[in-house]
């Protein structure tokens, strides 16, 4: 079943279960009204009838005459529905017809049992049949021993009545039903229209792969909501397939140089024993380099691909020792003194992810200021992350560039490395939100960093110190 038809269907039957409710109580209410009435009126017509017995002598306790005509005569109850019939009935079976047709209205074991022992104004009411009509019947015990008095009305026509409300209740509901199941249907079908484009254009996307994509939008509601969430997740797939597409050749670009490379080589081992030992050992050395060089190419083009889905949980991570441990890897390796400033900035975000970050920075800055006297430095503030090189800087045109995976400027085309650990960076930086940033250095070098968003920075607390005590270390060979 469909979703409109769900909506319908609901729509119907909520509809129909209120007016069914309102109907039952509607005619349960009538019904109380019309029997209260009818009690109220037996009640008043007892309430006179029983005073003019009282005040009859026991030898003329009935009627006058013509009384059995069936004819209202001037009693007090003659002012009260003609249709009233009423009689007594008294201890001994006599019955005496008092007002209304000449109708024996009959005795029930109750109310003999009444006439019996009643009590003086006890009353009951109850339903009876007499000659195929309907009465309802109030039997009141008479003072003096002087039996029951029985008075009832004729109640055809009020059942009658309600079985005609009860009719129009039921075509009311029905009417109702129908009316409930076709609005159901207009406004779902409303409702579920943009559903339904929305369910067109994914089943497209599904079927063709293209996510090429524009879901109409229009209103502020949920369906509105999906709509805009929907064209942002196409939107960002087609991103990521442009961004995974430019990986893949340039991935190939760079992996072309060290394959050819290595067939080369491969192809010389088939004569090395033509070659002189000198010969093989640079062979041999150049086959070590180009596969060192392809597993590392290899190892960062995992990291890059990985870099925006780490799987590290965010946590309150200080940069302040996140900088002194990445200074001492890179101190190990390189052997290159690293000169630490960094304040208490506290990030939200991946530990491990900011500290390869910062890695990447110095390993960067190393590489190109190879050698140099001056010590590297490294810079933190308000989790901006700045190092410093004196290398040979960083030319302005090259400074929007040199975050793009595989860019390397003319510096750098000699040295090692893939062109990927700065884009490694800027991935780690954009993932907590923030920025990343290369300009020169004033007097010589180059100055690279990242900052994260400043939503992430996270109260210091009160009474930090740097692991040596100071605001300024170095990590030294």
């Amino acid at each position: 079943m469909s979703l409109r038809s769900r909506f319908a269907l609901i729509f119907a039957v909520i509809s129909t279960v209120a007016a069914a409710l309102v109907g039952t109580l509607g005619y349960r209410a009538a019904s109380l009204r019309v029997n209260q009435e009818i009690d109220r009126s037996l009640s008043t017509v007892t309430v006179a009838l029983s005073g003019f017995q009282g005040e009859q002598s026991t030898a003329t306790a009935g009627p006058p005459a013509g009384a059995r005509s069936g004819l209202c005569q001037p009693y007090p109850a003659c002012s009260q529905d003609v249709h009233v019939i009423a009689q007594r009935l008294a201890p001994d079976g006599t019955i005496t017809p008092l007002v209304g047709f000449p109708l024996v209205l009959p005795a029930s074991a109750d109310v003999l049992a009444m006439v019996a022992s009643g009590d003086p104004g006890q009353a009951t009411t109850s339903r009876v049949v007499v000659d195929g009509d309907i009465y309802r019947q109030r039997t009141t015990v008479l003072a003096g021993g002087r039996g029951v008095l029985q008075v009832a009305v004729p109640v055809g026509f009020a059942g009658y009545v309600l079985g005609g409300m009860a009719v129009q209740f039921s075509v009311i509901s029905g009417a109702v039903l129908l009316a409930a199941a076709a609005a159901g249907w207009l406004i779902a079908r409303r409702i579920t229209r943009r559903l339904v484009r929305l369910a067109g254009i994914a089943e497209q996307v599904s079927a063709s792969g293209s996510v090429d994509q524009a879901v109409p939008m229009g209103g502020r509601d949920e369906v509105g909501r999906l709509a805009m969430s929907f064209n942002t997740m196409l939107g960002r797939l087609a991103t990521a397939r442009e961004a995974q597409e430019r990986l893949v050749q340039d991935a190939a670009h760079e992996l072309r140089t060290p394959l050819t490379s290595l067939r080369t080589n491969a192809a010389v081992l088939r004569r090395i024993s033509e070659l002189s030992p000198q010969s093989r050992e640079r062979l041999i050395d150049d086959i070590v380099g180009e596969t060192r060089e392809l597993s590392h190419l290899i190892d960062e083009l995992i990291d890059l691909a990985l870099s925006a889905h780490s799987d590290d949980p965010e946590e309150p991570s200080g940069l302040r020792e996140l900088v002194h441990r990445a200074a001492e890897r890179v101190r190990r390796r390189t052997g290159r003194e690293v000169l630490v400033d960094a304040d208490g900035s506290i990030v939200l975000g991946r530990r491990h992810s900011l500290e390869r970050a910062v890695g990447n920075l110095l390993e960067n800055a190393a590489k190109f200021d190879a050698g140099g006297p001056e010590p590297i430095e490294i810079r933190v503030s308000r989790g901006a992350v700045t190092v410093s090189d004196r290398g040979p800087g960083i030319a302005g045109e090259d400074a929007s560039r040199v975050f793009d995976r595989f860019y390397r400027t003319d510096t750098a085309r000699g040295l090692p490395g893939s062109g990927l650990g700065l884009a490694i960076v800027r991935d780690i930086a954009v993932a907590h939100g923030g920025t990343v940033f290369a300009r020169p250095r004033p007097g010589g070098g180059a100055e690279v960093g990242f900052a994260v968003d400043p939503s992430r920075l996270l109260p210091e607390p009160a009474g930090t110190d740097l692991p040596d005590g100071g605001g300024e270390a170095a990590a030294s060979a």
